[in-house]
């Protein structure tokens, strides 16, 4: 019994060592690329964009440049203006990734198209660093397409009585009629969002039409109103009336683009 156990221990050894496999170990070539190739934004989109290059291989211990080339119809300093100096990215040493941060210019004109703004890697200081990663140089092209918003479109941060609430979305599909996406400030006691429907008259004042909030008391739900836009700072504020309240009681929000 004891020589069988022996045996069967021997075959789970042998078994096992023969089922290893070696570790496969990147060995080259070195390459730079951006981390992702593609990426849609809308243009009232208001923080940083921040496009990512890495390098793949040790980190190195001088800076590494990567010059890169700027086209497509995007217009600098219309749709979008990069930050720092264009056509160039930096690794620092003993680092991997670079970043080319640019800013959308919110130029809304309530006419919906896009613009693609493209990068192209074109060389590295390092020269054990190609372009590209393999044979098709996968990921030294990065395109961004910035999709033009409404006039009115964006993120917004509602206030009323003191109280601020960041996060609300106005959007639209054809720039006349929007969809507000929480006008709940400090009113009515729950966190269920409130969508409200309204429409731009195209001369700085809007219309809230009559309409039934889903997410309270049907006895309650009925809202309707009234609204102007500054145009300049695109700042909104709505005086909504409360219809099924007795006296039909009227709240003033303010919305500030975020």
């Amino acid at each position: 019994m004891r020589k069988l156990n022996y045996i069967a221990i021997i075959l789970v050894m042998l078994l096992g060592s023969a089922c290893e496999t070696e570790p496969i170990i990147f060995t080259g070539p070195y390459f730079v690329r951006f981390t992702e190739t593609s990426l849609s934004l809308k243009e009232s989109f208001s923080k940083p964009v921040l496009i990512e290059v890495h390098q793949a291989g040790d980190a190195l211990e001088e800076d590494l440049v990567i010059a890169y080339k700027v086209s497509g119809n995007a217009r600098s300093g219309v749709d979008y203006v990069i930050t720092g100096e264009v056509g160039k990215v930096t690794i620092k040493k003993g680092e991997y990734l670079g970043i080319i941060s640019l800013s959308l210019i919110n130029n809304a004109n309530n006419i919906i198209r896009s613009q693609d703004l493209i990068l192209t890697l074109e060389s590295s200081s390092a020269s054990e660093r190609k372009v590209g990663q393999g044979k098709s140089n996968i990921g030294s092209t990065f395109t961004l397409t910035i999709i033009d918003d409404c006039i009115l479109g964006g993120t917004y941060i509602g206030q009323r009585n003191s109280v601020n609430q960041s996060g609300i979305t106005i959007t639209s599909s054809d720039c006349e009629t929007y969809m507000l996406s929480n006008w709940n400030i400090n009113l009515f006691n729950t966190d269920a969002p409130m969508d409200l429907i309204f429409i731009d008259n195209g001369d700085n004042t809007l219309t809230i039409p009559e309409q039934e909030e889903e997410n309270i008391a049907d006895e309650v739900a009925t809202i309707k109103g009234t609204g102007v836009v500054d145009p300049l700072t695109r700042i909104i504020i709505m005086t909504i009336t409360l219809v099924d309240f007795d006296g039909q009681p009227q709240v003033t929000i303010t919305y500030l683009p975020d």
